[in-house]
């Protein structure tokens, strides 16, 4: 049984996939609450007067700094630095492997490769490993598309997230 789809990338939904990938990260959710509690901390200590503003400041620049490297500058920097993503492609999902063409090239890949998938609101996201992974938009599937893609990639792919 084979499933092909053949799909491009929008902008604005790459970026709100790569945002996705970040908040599921552990060490992303790891520093937002060591910024969380320290920001909390420092607040706590300022209004019941035991320390000045700054410390209370320093916190609440540093969240604001993450905010805007997670939400705005490392998604951006990842789509502008990655040409996949201005490309159009076919995918074949298999029972053995999946195989991607461009106009570029193919690849094809083993399921056993993928170590685990998960569904964000607009892609499915097959990874390699912790840090790579694969988006497959969901623009063009229509809804029994999709469940049949979601019971092979659950079948195929043991790990989910």
């Amino acid at each position: 049984m084979a499933m092909q789809l053949q799909f491009s990338y929008d902008k604005k939904k790459v970026l709100q996939a790569l945002r996705y990938h970040f908040i599921w990260q552990p060490e992303m959710r790891i520093l937002l609450v060591v910024i969380l509690a320290f920001d909390a901390a420092t607040a706590i200590l300022y209004f019941i007067g035991k320390i000045r503003p700054e410390p209370f400041l320093l916190g609440s620049c540093i969240w604001l700094l993450f905010i805007i490297s997670f939400w705005y500058i490392m998604p951006a920097s990842i789509y502008r630095k990655n040409a996949t993503f201005k490309d159009t492609f076919t995918i074949i999902f298999r029972g053995d492997k999946v195989l991607l063409e461009s106009t570029k090239g193919f690849a094809e890949w083993n399921w056993d490769e993928f170590v685990k998938y998960s569904e964000s609101p607009n892609f499915y996201h097959l990874y390699f490993s912790s840090k790579s992974f694969f988006l497959i938009p969901k623009d063009n599937m229509k809804d029994e598309f999709k469940f049949e893609l979601r019971l092979l990639l659950s079948e195929k792919i043991t790990s989910t997230k």
